[in-house]
C-alpha cells in the first residue's frame, strides 16, 4: 500500500510552483519588453505589458502603501488559515484551492514590495533592467505589479441598429492580468463551485473557537 503524500507538502509544492512561474514570467516581460509592448500569440491571446498600482486585473481604488500593507496582512491570515486546515486534515482539493489563493496573493506582494527597489522604470520605448537595491524607480512597498496576459476574445463594433450601444466598440475580455491573478481566480472559483460548504464550515469553526477563547479570557 502506497503512503499518502503529506498534504502540507502538496500545499508547499503548489505555492512554490505558482510563485516560480509567476515571477519568471513577470521578470522576463519586465526585462524584455517596453511598457505597452505587445506580442501576438493568436488573434485572441496577446502578451501585452502593462503595470498597475492596484488590485487584481489592474483595478485601482485605494492608496498604494495601504494596499501593500493590506496584502501582507491578508497573506499572513491566509497562511495561518492554511496551516490550520492542513493540521485538521481537510480534503486535498480544498487545501490546494487555499494554496492557490495564497500563492497568487504572495506573488503580487513580491512586485509591490521589491520591484520598485530592484528595477529601473518601464515606459514606452524603454526596457527596464535590474539595479542595485535602492537605485530602482520607487521605494519599498511602492512597486508596480506587472501584468501581461490579455485575451481580447471578442473585438468588434456593434451594429448601428443595436439600441443605445449601436456603433460602439465591443471588447471581451478587456482585463489584463498575470499568473498570480489567475491563481487567485482559479482557487476562488473552485472553492465557490465545489467547496462552499467546506469553506463555510471551516470559517464557522474558527469563529467559534476564537469566541470560546475570548470567553475564557474574560
Amino acid at each position: 500500500m502506497r503512503e499518502k503524500i503529506p498534504k502540507g507538502l502538496v500545499a508547499i509544492i503548489v505555492i512554490i510552483c505558482v510563485l516560480i512561474l509567476d515571477q519568471v514570467s513577470k521578470i522576463w516581460v519586465k526585462t524584455h519588453m517596453a511598457l505597452y509592448d505587445s506580442i501576438e500569440i493568436t488573434n485572441w491571446f496577446k502578451i501585452y505589458f502593462v503595470e498597475n498600482n492596484g488590485m487584481a486585473f489592474g483595478i485601482e481604488a485605494i492608496g498604494k502603501l495601504f494596499l501593500s500593507i493590506f496584502r501582507i496582512v491578508a497573506v499572513a491570515f491566509i497562511g495561518v488559515y492554511l496551516a490550520k486546515i492542513i493540521k485538521k486534515d481537510y480534503k486535498f482539493g480544498f487545501i490546494i484551492c487555499i494554496s492557490l489563493v495564497l500563492a497568487g496573493a504572495f506573488g503580487n506582494i513580491i512586485d509591490s514590495v521589491f520591484y520598485g527597489e530592484i528595477f529601473t522604470a518601464s515606459y514606452p520605448g524603454h526596457v527596464a533592467h535590474f539595479v542595485p537595491i535602492g537605485e530602482g524607480y520607487s521605494s519599498w512597498l511602492h512597486g508596480k505589479v506587472v501584468d501581461m496576459l490579455y485575451f481580447p476574445i471578442i473585438e468588434t463594433t456593434l451594429p448601428s441598429w443595436v439600441p443605445i450601444f449601436g456603433g460602439k466598440e465591443l471588447l471581451f475580455f478587456r482585463f489584463i492580468f498575470n499568473l498570480a491573478d489567475s491563481s487567485i481566480s482559479v482557487g476562488v472559483a473552485i472553492l465557490l463551485l465545489f467547496y462552499r460548504k467546506t469553506l463555510s464550515h471551516s470559517l464557522q469553526t474558527e469563529a467559534e473557537r476564537h469566541k470560546s477563547i475570548s470567553k475564557m479570557n474574560e
